[in-house]
């Protein structure tokens, strides 16, 4: 079972509903940061890092003794990539996606690729929970490479959870694709709803089931509510705006170990997502 947690905007408890989830679901968990421009699982679970692994794209390198500056790999490259002005092309790795095109279209095979780092890897072993948390390296901008990268860890036996970037663009489609069950978290708020809104046309567009986790249920109204009645989304869980989570935050605390009392919401939000994930699967099978 592969279950993603995404939300339209930041800063509705992604994180905290992920690191809380996976530490009810028991041993063999594996919880994937895929925000890896500022991953944070791993404040809340500690744990030791077992391994570490830096991961690359392939750039272009040109051998100049065979170049005849045809241009070919600058009509190719849609990023600018590489440019050529009748001499040997000019590379610029930063902007290149790695897709490999100029080499293939290259006629004197001028053109070799390279791998450059764009981040690293970590496996954090904390208790019974296995994460794996990407990190971009600074100054770096091709973030889906890298989350690709940690999705691949996604593989194998065990329930996965994977913790998404905020928002619904290139990033957060390449964290949620091919995921068993995809929880929404918001908060009702008017901007709450609004995002809520444009992750709902994502992961209707990508044809995966979803469910809803209200967040911070107190602050606002029940307009998230009506929409999620309206649209017939499953409100699996309201977690009430209590100062106690609040400051269990801010420490980097578990809310289930700080507030016991919640340590049955999360149980049952498990069980309810274990039901759903094996219903979808038994009738996938049909």
């Amino acid at each position: 079972m592969i279950l993603a947690i995404a939300s339209g905007k930041g800063g509705t408890g992604k994180t905290t509903l992920a690191v809380n989830l996976a530490c009810v679901f028991g041993s063999g968990v594996r919880l994937l940061d895929c925000d890896v421009e500022e991953p944070n699982a791993g404040l809340f679970l500690g744990g030791e890092t077992e391994a570490a692994e830096v991961v690359t794209i392939p750039v272009p390198e040109v051998d100049e003794s065979l170049c005849d500056g045809c241009g070919e790999c600058g009509r190719i490259c849609r990023y600018g990539a590489i440019v050529s002005f009748g001499a040997a092309p000019i590379v610029f790795s930063e902007m290149c996606h790695g897709c490999g095109g100029c080499a293939r279209v290259c006629p004197r095979g001028a053109i070799r690729e390279v791998g450059r780092r764009i981040g690293v890897i970590e496996r954090v072993r904390a208790g019974a929970v296995t994460l794996v948390q990407g990190r971009l390296d600074v100054g770096g901008v091709l973030v889906p490479p890298l989350i690709r990268a940690v999705r691949a860890h996604a593989s194998g036996p065990g329930p996965v959870i994977i913790d998404a970037p905020p928002g619904t663009s290139c990033p957060v489609i390449a964290a949620v694709r091919g995921s068993d069950f995809v929880l929404l978290v918001t908060e009702p708020t008017p901007f709450g709803l609004h995002d809520l809104t444009l992750a709902v046309e994502t992961v209707r567009a990508l044809g995966l089931p979803f469910g809803l986790v209200v967040n911070r249920v107190g602050i606002g109204d029940e307009r998230v509510h009506a929409y999620a009645h309206h649209e017939n989304i499953p409100i699996l869980l309201d977690i009430p705006d209590d100062r106690k989570i609040a400051e269990a935050y801010a420490r980097g605390r578990l809310i289930i170990e700080a507030c016991p009392e919640y340590d049955s919401l999360f149980r049952s939000l498990a069980a309810k997502i274990r039901d759903i994930c094996g219903k979808e699967s038994a009738h996938a099978d049909v």
